[in-house]
């Protein structure tokens, strides 16, 4: 009977942070809507999407800023890579491909400078942290850091 119980928790552990399907589906539909001329970008995200720190109206130039792309990636491969992929496969955390449609740029910059906070406040971290049964250990980034991964996300989204 124990081992009946340990199969079906590790089973549900797996499940509970596999990409099911969802991100896929999501993806799609995000898609769907640009090819139809929506926005899906994140200045369509109410106000309440901005998660709890001191980024609430981040200017986004709609071109990418390449000197911030490259320490965005520098940022990446030191602090990031070990726990997030650039694809939408889990590893420890979440991977990054269409983090910057899903989310604000002030929700993501607050998350990776106020991570304790958002994990402990913030619905959507709250619900991110379910899937991913691992806190985000505090990076300590500052603004400028921020708002490099954030380019990095979205060249990695597209963005050009």
């Amino acid at each position: 009977m124990k081992k009946i119980l340990i199969i079906a928790g590790i089973t549900t552990m797996i499940y509970a942070c596999s990409n099911s399907g969802n991100s896929e589906q999501a993806a799609n539909k995000s898609e769907a809507k640009e090819e139809a001329g929506e926005q899906t970008s994140p200045a369509a995200v109410s106000p309440s999407d901005k998660g709890i720190g001191k980024f609430q109206n981040v200017t986004i130039d709609p071109k990418l800023n390449e000197q911030m792309v490259a320490r965005g990636q520098s940022i990446f491969d030191v602090k990031c890579n070990a726990c997030h992929k650039l694809t939408d496969e889990k590893l420890v955390g979440p991977g990054w491909t269409g983090v910057t449609k899903r989310h604000s740029p002030e929700w993501i910059m607050n998350f990776v400078t106020n991570v304790e906070e958002m994990l402990n406040k913030d619905p959507k971290a709250q619900a991110q942290l379910e899937i991913c049964l691992v806190r985000m250990p505090n990076q300590n980034l500052t603004d400028e850091d921020a708002r490099s991964i954030y380019e990095f996300m979205r060249k990695n989204d597209g963005a050009k």
